[in-house]
């Protein structure tokens, strides 16, 4: 009798929880709203089904989690809203067999609150608030090939995370992952725009009209007033995330391989950010949060973030009786001497200065003009600059890579820029992180390109990972974006971290350069018959807007002398921000973001669309008193297309509870400057 009382109560909590599944994940379409004051928990009895409850800290938040007979589903809610229904998550190990699965059940569940601030080394904000729930759900079953298995899920009040946990005690066999059982499943079909590497974004598109693969970052717009971005943080192994949805369809699938897993693997975290406008997904700190802190007794205070002046873009600029060249001496002096007199920390020495990058027999240390860098470093420390030198993955693979970089270190040298990382993703993202440690070991900076693994916060972690170009940079490659590109990378693709976009042309009608070589003359007659599709204040504003711990600029002094108001603001860009704040700005339309400088000056940056538009920007960020403000914005008939040059400037005295109007040209901008009186 016993027993059948026992029988029937597990029979029991399986339909409750079967039922709350239902109510909660299967009514597609009906607007409904997870609403569960007490989740149902695994009783002492039956511990294979059962449903968990995570909320932010202000309650907002909701992700709902049902597990019944090896079956593992979740719902995200937002302001009483559902987002996200019927999604699945676990492992798919191919023939081994999906994990968890039938047979499993609930071992343990552990809460935790946390309250804290992080103080990051540079970044969007001096202090960030790291706070969050979290519940670990611990899963416990036959050995297929583990025999227990975590699920740790974790709410902001900005988002919601959640990773899969193998414990170190886990018994069972290593194994290759084939593949996640993740899926993010929409409860509408709303509108979407993704990552494309080093082209224009993908979208706007519904999210009905998206087939086939596509790159996180994946940011959708529910409602006028609710945004979310799909993306990944702390990826420690396997490929970075790739998603898979049929055409018709509003779910979206994980299909990259986490591959080999054993007891004490951490999957990535899997991110639902959250915001009522897409600004507030821009100013969030979730995918850095999820990434772990520095181990302790690490020391990250020579990482100093700033503007960097580039040699790439000069070949062949002749002003007066002087011609820029990429590879000599002088050119690097006079780039040195111009960053000190507007104390600009740094200049970054592009490809070429240690021979032909692609070629084997170019070494890294000896090669080429090495005794004039040398030499440069030397010189540029006296004016209080530092060089930041180009390095190829033949190079780094051919020769020492950590001898090299102790070399680097030992010239003086601020850090390293690593182009062209040869290999499937999972392998660059293995590469990354050991480029990344060393760099640490010998002080020295890194930015990646031409391809590089997603950021996903790595910055908290390693802080020298100072950018990357996990976007299309102006000028890189030698090929220009539209501005509504611009207007809509910093809400996509700026939310996985640092971008190196190269912002700040002020030639915005390219001269073709004087040397070019004979096989390379239909490129440049092909890249250089059209002008940057910008005005001068607008490329002015994206290198403030632009997050970065390297804020590359790419034009020679004597053009940024032509607009001086306007460089003032560049070289007014004194990091680490103490504040961040995106003001106002829609996806593909326009964006205002202001920052606090080091020195407390506030700076504005505005950018816009092919679209005219008048906008008055509010000043509430700003702290008592009264302020000067000097107000840089397009001319009255600036054009993106065929008046890029034109602008005016004011000043005015303002408090707080002022706005400031603007007129934006179309593909145009304005730049404040804003000081306490």
């Amino acid at each position: 009798m016993k027993q059948i009382k026992t029988n029937a109560k597990q029979t029991s909590i399986r339909v409750i929880a079967l039922v709350v599944i239902g109510l909660l994940f299967f009514a597609e379409g009906q607007g409904m709203t997870s609403k569960i004051a007490k989740p149902i928990e695994a009783s002492t009895t039956d511990k294979s089904a059962g449903v968990y409850q995570v909320k932010s800290p202000d309650g907002h938040l909701i992700i709902t989690t049902a597990i019944a007979n090896g079956v593992i589903r979740y719902a995200f809610s937002a302001h009483g809203t559902r987002l996200i229904y019927s999604s699945s998550m676990g492992l798919d190990f191919g023939p081994s067999g999906k994990f968890p699965s039938t047979g499993w059940k609930v071992s343990e569940v552990v809460k935790r609150r946390i309250n804290n601030t992080w103080k990051p080394v540079w970044g969007k904000r001096a202090v960030v608030r790291d706070q969050y729930n979290e519940t670990a759900i611990q899963l416990q079953g036959p050995a297929i090939p583990f025999d227990k298995l975590n699920i740790v899920i974790r709410a902001y009040n900005d988002g919601i995370a959640f990773r899969y946990e193998v414990p170190d005690d886990a018994s069972g066999r290593e194994d290759t992952c084939e593949r996640e059982l993740t899926s993010f499943n929409f409860e509408g079909d709303y509108t979407t725009w993704f990552y494309n590497g080093e082209h224009a974004n993908l979208g706007p598109d519904k999210l009905t009209e998206v087939q086939g693969n596509r790159n996180p970052v994946m940011t959708i717009q529910a409602a006028d007033d609710a945004y979310l971005a799909i993306l990944e943080a702390d990826l420690r192994s396997g490929s970075p995330v790739v998603l898979h949805s049929g055409k018709g369809e509003k779910v979206f699938s994980v299909v990259s391989s986490p591959g080999i897993i054993k007891p004490g693997y951490l999957s990535s975290w899997r991110v639902i950010l959250y915001g009522k406008t897409p600004g507030s997904l821009v100013d969030s700190h979730v995918i850095a949060l999820l990434n772990p802190a520095p181990d302790k007794g690490t020391d990250f205070s020579w990482v100093k973030p700033g503007v960097a002046l580039w040699n790439r873009r000069v070949e062949g600029v002749k002003i007066d009786d002087f011609t820029y060249h990429v590879q000599a001496y002088a050119s690097w002096v006079r780039l040195v001497d111009y960053a000190a007199k507007n104390s600009i920390p740094y200049l970054l020495l592009d490809s070429g200065w240690y021979g032909d990058q692609f070629s084997k027999s170019s070494d890294p240390v000896k090669g080429g003009a090495a005794d004039d860098v040398k030499k440069l470093i030397a010189y540029a420390k006296t004016k209080g600059v530092r060089i930041l030198l180009y390095m190829n993955d033949i190079g780094g693979r051919d020769y020492s890579l950590e001898q090299t970089l102790k070399q680097y270190n030992e010239w003086g040298a601020a850090g390293i820029k690593y182009g062209f990382m040869r290999g499937a993703m999972a392998e660059k993202n293995i590469r990354t992180r050991m480029i990344t440690e060393l760099c640490a070991k010998y002080q020295l900076l890194c930015n990646f390109h031409d391809g590089p693994v997603p950021p996903y916060g790595q910055m908290r972690t390693w802080p020298n990972a100072v950018t990357r170009e996990y976007c299309q940079a102006q000028l890189d490659a030698l090929t220009y974006f539209q501005p509504k590109t611009f207007v809509t990378t910093v809400f996509v693709n700026m939310l996985a971290g640092p971008l190196d976009m190269t912002n700040g042309v002020f030639d915005l009608m390219r001269s073709r350069p004087t040397n070019v070589k004979k096989e390379d003359q239909n490129m440049y007659n092909h890249v250089y018959k059209g002008d940057v599709p910008s005005t001068v204040t607008a490329e002015a504003a994206r290198t403030l807007i632009t997050f970065s711990g390297i804020t590359v600029i790419p034009d020679i002094p004597e053009n940024y002398d032509k607009f001086p108001e306007l460089f003032s603001f560049v070289a007014a860009e004194k990091m680490p921000w103490k504040q961040s704040e995106t003001l106002m700005g829609e996806i593909g339309q326009y964006i205002v973001m202001a920052r606090q400088a080091a020195d407390d000056t506030w700076l504005v940056g505005v950018a816009n669309n092919e679209s005219l538009r008048e906008l008055d920007i509010p000043l509430s960020f700003l702290g008592k008193g009264k302020y000067e403000a000097t107000i840089i914005q397009d001319g009255d008939d600036a054009h993106y297309q065929t008046n890029r040059t034109t602008y005016k400037v004011n000043k005015k005295i303002v408090k707080s509870s002022d706005g400031i109007p603007v007129t934006l040209a179309p593909g145009g901008g304005a730049c404040l400057i804003i000081k306490k009186k």
